[in-house]
């Protein structure tokens, strides 16, 4: 079993589990992910690693399913029945120069680690930070710390800094960027690959699409990159985003929507009663 030893409810829908896990957290790298089973009910599902150190990962969970959601409502000594990790391969870490590092919604997470890893590497660092909303904004004073450049975006109609496409674009109409990551929901890391292929600047997305067990044997993250297969859990989670078929892996990653829609409404009729003493216990100590 797996301890929570910290939750923090940094937006709507996402939440910070600090998790002690030492075996995991003393090998993970850049890049890497979790595969997490919250009990004997729930489904395997991958995580990006936020943070680590010795003995415990730090991960966002974005609530957008049961097991998500399950998962997110897990409270300081609570546990994760499995995690199984680290997974996939390492982000490459080198000095390539001046490196754009764009992440929204969950992605901030794993990209704040993957800007810590190119900043000790001596690069220069631009981060983008794409939000719904302000409120969808955290760990500004973090990512100030592993940056030189700091971007915020907001989600807003007709808004010049609506997206974080539009600071990407700027930036390689203005200077040379050596290179440019894209961590978060799949369709702005579409939208980055998109708005980076003109110029040619190198694009690295990292992709999570649906996966069971996370080791290459079920096939079920199956992606179409320059026109072969490959396995999104161990050829991945990072690839070229140029290469990327990106409306393949759309259709792939709503396979199961009406499912999984289904199962969130049941659980929720069922189950009602957790978010709401969630959301009393977090009013109580100031934290709605």
């Amino acid at each position: 079993m797996y301890e929570v030893q910290k939750r923090d409810a940094l937006a709507p829908g996402l939440t910070l589990l600090k998790i002690r896990a030492p075996q995991i957290a003393r090998k993970m790298q850049p890049g890497q992910f979790v595969i997490a089973r919250v009990d004997e009910f729930g489904e395997r599902i991958p995580l990006s690693v936020a943070d680590w150190d010795n003995e415990s990962i730090s991960v966002v969970v974005q609530d957008v399913g049961v097991s998500t959601r399950k998962i997110s409502l897990l409270d300081v000594t609570d546990s994760l029945q499995n995690l199984a990790g680290p997974l996939g391969k390492p982000s490459p870490i080198e000095n390539f120069g001046t490196v754009a590092v764009v992440s929204g919604c969950f992605g901030i997470g794993p990209g704040y680690a993957l800007a810590k890893a190119l900043k000790k590497a001596g690069n220069r660092v631009i981060i983008i930070v794409e939000a719904r909303n302000p409120d969808w904004l955290f760990w500004q004073d973090r990512l100030e710390k592993v940056s030189d450049r700091l971007i915020l975006t907001c989600n807003r109609a007709g808004a010049d800094d609506s997206c974080a496409t539009n600071p990407v674009k700027k930036l390689i109409e203005s200077e040379k960027i050596d290179r440019v990551y894209a961590i978060g929901c799949t369709f702005m890391m579409m939208e980055i690959s998109n708005a980076t292929a003109p110029a040619a600047v190198p694009t690295r997305v990292s992709l999570m699409p649906l996966m069971v067990d996370g080791t290459g044997m079920c096939g079920a993250c199956r992606c179409l990159v320059e026109g072969k297969t490959v396995l999104g859990c161990v050829d991945g989670p990072e690839f070229d985003g140029h290469k990327v078929d990106w409306n393949r892996l759309v259709e792939r990653m709503r396979s199961y929507l009406d499912e999984e829609t289904a199962a969130m409404d049941i659980w929720d009729r069922e189950n009602w009663h957790l978010a709401a003493d969630r959301k009393a216990a977090q009013a109580a100590h100031g934290r709605v």
